[in-house]
């Protein structure tokens, strides 16, 4: 809904019964953080009678900090269907980055995060609440808006100066995403196997080249990695002008991922589509997609998978556009990068490491976590090493993965006990010597620490 403070209206229905084997005095849900998504207004029916929504336990609030309780009275009885309605509003939102951004003439909600999610109840193999084989989901907008969701189109109907798009979600389809715009694309032939930009005004210049530099990226990433998504064929470059940057104050070049492409801010496509900036920017967004959003890592490997693996993705698509040489070369600036963050501040192991860590020890492992995986090539072969990781992203599609998702599968891909470099690289501090021997040469920088 556009206005002074433009406001998304959501609203989920759900009909669930209650199919284990003892009546439910109550069942918890997790909602959308309140800062983060600028969530308010939030109401509950449920079989169309308003609830009232009390606290989780001190145990599961701890857990689920965004949680909140409908209790049933009388209970919910074994067997029985009953009808749920929620709704709430986002609106002036914190987390304008991956999960969510919104203006008055555009706004992206990621694969996460924004729809409330029922939690099993507390009882011996309790299942998660399964989604049926399909479901349905409409999106309404101003009607000048261009679309992009998760799910098959199912048709469109066009109401006073408002469209409503229908989609429709199997089992197998990961979480629903939205990215909506008034936009202007780019290439004007539909045809062109190319990247597709969605811009807020005409791109300036030949787009072509860098097209081509990008497309080549997508290739590369889908060669080591594997298909993303049958019904992803190019990737897709999408402004928004509420993604704000990494830096302080939230400006200056930032991109996020997007299942199948690239959210840009207005700052990142002012470099120009063709400079090396842009272009670096968002490979690394595009890498997100495999290990970000279709996997995405555990809070406890955040730093070393979470951001480790879209980087090292990032080494292996310049491998693939200029050989071993370029390869050689960006592990030796990561090196520096470690070293150079080593002098502000005290190293702590990988494994070790959230994104609520201070920065001086974030910085060290976000210059050690690419270099691991280069390790694991060195130690084991590229492409095992590579199909090992496309393993893992299928295999844990849509779900948290942590380090010994990671040490099965390529275990499993190597045919190698690898506990000895996953504990060198993850769980001690420092390089090892033989890996910047390699890189440097015996006399280069400083020594692993022991």
């Amino acid at each position: 809904m556009p206005g002074q403070a433009p406001e998304l209206q959501i609203r989920a229905r759900y009909a669930m019964q209650n199919s284990g084997n003892s009546d439910l005095r109550f069942v918890d849900v997790s909602f959308p953080e309140e800062k983060a998504f600028g969530r308010k207004n939030l109401r509950v029916e449920v079989d169309g009678r308003e609830t009232t929504l009390g606290s989780v336990s001190a145990e599961n609030q701890e857990a689920e900090p965004d949680a909140l309780r409908i209790a049933f009275d009388p209970p919910w009885a074994r067997k029985q269907t009953r009808e749920f309605s929620i709704e709430y509003v986002f609106s002036s939102p914190e987390g304008t980055g991956a999960r969510i951004a919104l203006t008055d003439n555009a706004f992206h909600l990621g694969a996460r995060g924004w729809l409330p999610e029922f939690l099993p109840p507390k009882h011996l193999l309790a299942p998660n609440p399964m989604r049926p084989a399909l479901t349905s989901y409409t999106v309404r907008v101003p009607a000048d808006f261009f679309i992009a969701a998760r799910g098959s189109r199912k048709g469109q109907k066009k109401e006073g100066d408002e469209t409503e798009y229908r989609f429709q979600l199997t089992r197998d389809d990961l979480a629903p995403f939205v990215v909506a715009g008034q936009y202007v694309t780019w290439p004007s032939d539909r045809r062109a196997h190319s990247p597709i930009f969605w811009t807020t005004a005409p791109l300036k210049g030949d787009a072509s080249p860098a097209a081509e530099r990008i497309m080549a990226a997508w290739s590369a990433l889908v060669t080591a990695f594997g298909p993303l998504d049958k019904h992803i064929t190019v990737p897709q470059i999408v402004e928004s002008p509420g993604l704000r940057g990494r830096n302080a104050g939230g400006i200056g070049p930032a991109a996020v991922a997007f299942p199948g492409g690239a959210i840009v801010n207005p700052a990142a496509l002012a470099l120009g589509p063709s400079s090396d900036q842009f272009f670096d920017i968002v490979v690394h967004a595009l890498a997100h997609d495999w290990f970000g959003e279709e996997l995405y890592a555990a809070p406890n490997a955040a730093v070393g998978m979470g951001e480790g693996l879209p980087e090292y993705a990032t080494i292996v698509v310049d491998e693939a556009q200029g050989g071993s040489a370029v390869r050689n070369r960006r592990v030796v600036e990561y090196l520096q990068r470690y070293d150079e963050a080593r002098k502000e501040a005290s190293e702590m192991p990988v494994a070790a490491l959230m994104m609520t860590d201070p920065i001086g020890p974030r910085r060290i492992a976000l210059a050690k976590a690419p270099l691991f995986y280069v390790a694991l090539e060195d130690a084991c072969g590229e492409a095992p090493v590579r199909s090992g990781l496309a393993h893992l992203a299928a295999l844990q599609r849509g779900q948290a993965a942590s380090y010994p998702e990671l040490r099965s599968a390529l275990e499993q891909s190597t045919n190698r006990d690898l506990a000895k470099l996953f504990r060198l690289w993850l769980n001690e501090k420092g390089i090892p010597d033989d890996f910047r021997s390699r890189y440097q040469g015996s006399a280069a920088g400083e020594v692993a620490e022991k």
